[in-house]
């Protein structure tokens, strides 16, 4: 055995590992390019919130996440959410008691900032809403993202919320309810009104017209009648989770219908909870989104 190695071997190691390391990552650049799809700027997805993408109401989730923190008494939630209850449940929409019922809601938002609603969103996210996304939802965003697909939420939730879940889902942007603020701090008023209904198909009439999008190429999912607006303005309109109206209006206009709910008492404990939870949406967003403890 030669006592003395020839060192001299020892930078052609050297320079032939890096040269198969350089080569490498050559070559998985060039994989991961071929992997990846065209951005096509004409079409895009725009998904709804509570029980198309996640299971529930993410908004019944920031209120209980915040109902935790002592940021509002039950009895002050409770007095809003009813008189929304009322005329979403019942039919009355007498525009007194909608208004009623609207300032109450906003009465717990004026006076607090959005910093402080979006970092209390960051927090209740993780503990209550993230385990709550409905898989193959999640699946059918990505599907468009890799299509090279624009994909939107639109949502009655504050613009806030909606924001972080699309963010955390790797989403291109939210639509949603938009609260005055002025040098960061609620107002107590709405800029225009929910987003809810007809004013989702108007949001997203807005949106493609800004981006240039072509309706008829895109693609809308919701779980609900109400969103009928939005599903009927593209050419590729899909059922999630739907409730008895939307089911039986797919069914009729041969849409895709996608059901992800386990089990008939599954299915009818997340009607129910939709309905009970979405009644409260439109007090809630607007006043449950920050303290509403008054001082």
């Amino acid at each position: 055995m030669n006592p003395h190695p020839d060192k001299s071997r020892r930078p052609l190691n050297l320079q032939l590992r890096s040269t198969l390391a350089g080569e490498a990552a050559a070559a998985a650049a060039e994989v991961e390019s071929a992997l990846l799809m065209p951005a096509d700027p004409t079409s895009a997805a725009f998904f709804d919130v509570d029980n198309t993408v996640m299971q529930g109401a993410s908004i019944f989730h920031l209120a209980r996440g915040l109902h935790r923190r002592h940021f509002f008494t039950t009895r002050e939630i409770l007095g809003a959410a009813w008189k929304q209850a009322y005329f979403r449940m019942v039919g009355v929409e007498d525009p007194d008691h909608v208004a009623d019922a609207r300032s109450s809601a906003l009465a717990f938002i004026a006076g607090h900032t959005v910093a402080e609603l979006e970092e209390l969103g960051e927090e209740i996210f993780d503990e209550a809403m993230a385990h709550r996304i409905w898989p193959g939802t999640r699946a059918l965003a990505q599907m468009h993202l890799d299509q090279g697909q624009r994909v939107w939420l639109v949502t009655a939730a504050p613009i806030e919320i909606a924001q972080i879940i699309a963010r955390r889902l790797g989403l291109t942007g939210a639509l949603g309810t938009v609260a005055e603020h002025v040098d960061g701090v609620y107002t107590g008023h709405l800029v225009g009104d929910l987003l809810h209904g007809p004013a989702k198909g108007e949001a997203v009439k807005a949106l493609a017209a800004r981006e240039n999008l072509d309706l008829a190429a895109c693609s809308a999912y919701s779980d609900s009648w109400n969103d009928l607006p939005m599903l009927s303005l593209v050419g590729d309109p899909c059922a999630i989770n739907p409730d008895a109206r939307l089911r039986a209006h797919a069914r009729h206009m041969g849409w895709r219908v996608h059901d992800y709910r386990t089990g008939r008492k599954a299915a009818r404990a997340g009607l129910l909870f939709g309905a009970v939870a979405g009644a409260a949406t439109g007090a809630v967003a607007a006043g449950v989104s920050l303290r509403g403890r008054r001082h």
